[in-house]
């Protein structure tokens, strides 16, 4: 007997029979699909599992295949009236701390300033072509190349940075960016700031290039302020492309590791969970505690992506 599928309609609900032609197409779409499944199982769903499976064992680096079994005690246990885990420690907790801190303040720079740009290229101006070309420059170096580079810009002996302020009186010392615990975390911020906005920035200008014209002559003829404009037209079309942008950069920023390892390595003040992860599982060869600080990091992060798909397809209802 042929399935069915059901639509919904705003008034009504219709009971539409699969045709051949649309059973065909549903097969030949799991056909094209089927590779990349495959593909995805093989470098992602078992080096996942494996992961998972080891945060339940005691193996170390040394013999990862000598672990036993220790159920959820990297996760959490007690011994008497002690608890131990990394659920109670709280180095881990401050390394989450650090990443949500890095998460908030670098995106939501990213984001404006990106976009800020993206108005600013999307005008006419001479040489606006290869401006363009340009500000893609910093997107287009490796994380490690740029974050290596910007440890000798901001070095406290003999980088330019503190160079330049001392030569213009806005320090009256050398400041040690990367090594000082007020400032390393905003160092870290900067570097990836200016490695990212370029990222924000070419999404936003595709964005603005596909805008329905009509609007904007519609505002010119009526004489709108263009600030106006702006909060009125140009931000609610430009909203999806913009929480693209977003969760593209909180997903990447959740789980940043090189630009914080090359700038601090493995310095409290700015350690994520990444790194956290990193120090147990390669450095104290703790194979299943660094596991668990991983699953862990993989369900924040996997909790947000679905959290962020579930109101997006909320919001597609509502609008629909």
């Amino acid at each position: 007997m042929p399935a069915s599928i059901t639509h919904a309609c705003p008034d009504e609900r219709l009971l539409i029979r699969e045709t051949p032609i649309e059973r065909r197409r549903i097969r030949a779409a799991w056909l094209f699909l089927t590779p990349m499944l495959l593909c995805l199982a093989l470098v992602a769903a078992w080096p996942l599992l494996r992961t998972f499976w080891f945060s339940l064992t005691d193996a170390d680096l040394a013999d990862t295949g000598g672990g036993s079994f220790v159920g959820l005690s990297n996760y959490l246990s007690r011994d008497g009236a002690n608890w131990s885990g990394i659920l109670v420690d709280p180095q881990w907790w401050n390394a989450v701390r650090n990443t949500l801190h890095f998460t908030v303040v670098s995106v939501g720079l990213e984001v404006v300033l990106g976009l800020l740009v993206a108005l600013l290229l999307n005008t006419k101006f001479t040489g606006r072509s290869l401006v363009r070309a340009l500000i893609l420059i910093p997107w287009a170096i490796p994380t490690i190349v740029s974050a290596k580079i910007w440890s000798w810009m901001l070095n406290d002996q003999f980088g330019i940075i503190n160079h330049m302020m001392l030569s213009v009186g806005l320090i009256d010392a050398p400041l040690a960016w990367t090594a000082d615990a007020d400032l390393s975390m905003w160092a870290v911020i900067i570097v990836d700031v200016w490695k990212t906005v370029p990222f924000v920035t070419l999404l936003m200008l595709a964005a603005l290039q596909m805008l329905p014209s009509d609007c904007y002559e519609a505002a010119k003829v009526d004489g709108i302020h263009p600030l106006k404009v702006f909060w009125r037209v140009t931000l609610p079309l430009l909203m999806p492309a913009l929480l693209v942008a977003a969760i593209f950069r909180i997903l990447d920023s959740l789980r940043v590791f090189d630009v914080i390892y090359v700038l601090t390595s493995n310095s409290s003040s700015t350690m994520s969970m990444s790194v956290y992860a990193r120090q147990h599982l390669v450095e104290f060869q703790d194979v299943g505690y660094g596991s668990a600080a991983s699953t862990l990091l993989f369900l924040v992060v996997a909790v947000i992506a679905m959290l962020y798909l579930y109101l997006g397809r909320r919001q597609m209802e509502v609008r629909a």
